[in-house]
């Protein structure tokens, strides 16, 4: 038996996971709320293995090294997810990791993935880290892609589009709710199309 693999990920309502330094949206693009924030700590709490990719284990090490106890980047759940068992999947970065729980391994991401999907107790996520869960989808082993949609566009200061260069997949819902009111959280199991 496999267990499930989630490729979790921040978007705006046009399909950015990130903006450039021209805007001036903030952490969440501002928009974050106790829902979303109770909510993602929820989902950080419950037993599970991350999966990262060098880049966004890179831009997540970076950006807790240079945070405050009181700043936005150290919420509970970012924190939690510090804390789970990690995997991080790099040919350029160097051990020791600057994570409690992380082991760092060589090789191609599929195989790599696919024994952790065979071997592993617990259920793996992924927070960002778009190029690694691009191939993973094209593999088949995304089981879950979970969306946060927040109630902004960012057509001139948009960056990282978060599906750019996927195959062409049908979504069947498994989830939704709305957080603060305003954003959505869908959970789809991808299908090729």
């Amino acid at each position: 038996m496999t267990t499930t693999y989630t490729f979790d990920i921040f978007s705006s309502l046009d399909g950015f996971g990130s903006f450039n330094e021209n805007g001036d949206w903030g952490g969440y693009w501002g928009k974050q709320g106790p829902e979303l924030l109770a909510h993602r700590l929820a989902v950080y709490s419950e037993p599970q293995r991350m999966v990262l990719g060098a880049d966004t284990y890179r831009q997540f090490a970076e950006m807790l090294a240079d945070s405050t106890e009181n700043s936005d980047v150290r919420d509970p759940w970012v924190t939690s997810m510090r804390n789970l068992p990690a995997t991080v999947i790099s040919s350029t970065l160097h051990a020791p990791l600057d994570w409690p729980d992380a082991t760092l391994v060589r090789g191609d991401a599929v195989d790599l993935v696919t024994r952790l999907k065979k071997e592993s107790p617990l259920p793996l996520r992924s927070h960002g880290s778009l190029s690694l869960n691009h191939a993973l989808m094209a593999a088949g082993l995304v089981d879950r892609v979970q969306v946060t949609l927040f109630p902004v566009i960012t057509g001139k200061t948009g960056t990282e589009p978060i599906f750019q260069g996927v195959a062409d997949y049908d979504l069947e819902l498994l989830e939704s709710r709305t957080l603060d009111g305003h954003t959505l959280e869908l959970i789809y199991r991808p299908i090729p199309h």
